[in-house]
């Protein structure tokens, strides 16, 4: 696969100079990266399963993981934001901080940021159980409910409009 995404690449690009050879070998990886896969689909088994996702009986635990890291993430802005108003020097140190440390993975964001500043990390961690209160208490879940059922209907009728094939008027103007 790296032959292949290498070769066409490399085709993309004539300036690079490859020579004669560098270029044959490549065609040689690709076929052969080409007749593994053939021969992997081959030796594939079908069978069903039926432990994928969507099934009425899941429990929905990576949505609730979803919620909590973008919570940890909003609240991440938030303290920042506090943080440029009120205190430019911490303001600078977290900057920096979620250059390096990705707040969308909430659980190993609070534990790195905790191991370096543990006042910083309990403001966020407040601040965060503090918006998803805030956030419960406006949330109508009718609502919600409603505007996606009206979003999918609205995107099944623009479905169905795509493919109707409406008459034209050729035969009325001949």
């Amino acid at each position: 696969m790296i032959g292949a995404i290498m070769s066409a690449n490399l085709r993309s690009y004539p300036c690079l100079g490859l020579s004669a050879e560098t270029k044959r070998s490549l065609r040689t990886r690709k076929k052969n990266v080409v007749g593994m896969k053939k021969q992997q689909q081959q030796k594939i088994r079908k069978f069903i399963v039926n432990e994928l996702g969507g099934q009425y009986e899941e429990v929905f635990n990576d949505v609730k993981l979803e919620l909590r890291n973008w919570f940890t993430a909003k609240a991440v802005r938030t303290v920042l934001y506090q943080l440029y108003e009120m205190n430019p020097p911490q303001y600078m140190w977290l900057h920096n901080f979620i250059a390096e440390n990705d707040p969308a993975d909430g659980k190993l964001f609070l534990r790195t940021l905790a191991k370096e500043s543990q006042d910083i990390a309990e403001r966020v961690m407040i601040t965060r159980l503090h918006l998803y209160g805030k956030w419960i208490k406006q949330c109508d879940h009718a609502e919600i409910y409603k505007e996606i059922s009206d979003e999918n209907l609205e995107l099944m009728r623009e479905r169905l409009l795509e493919t109707i094939v409406w008459p034209t008027d050729d035969k009325i103007t001949e």
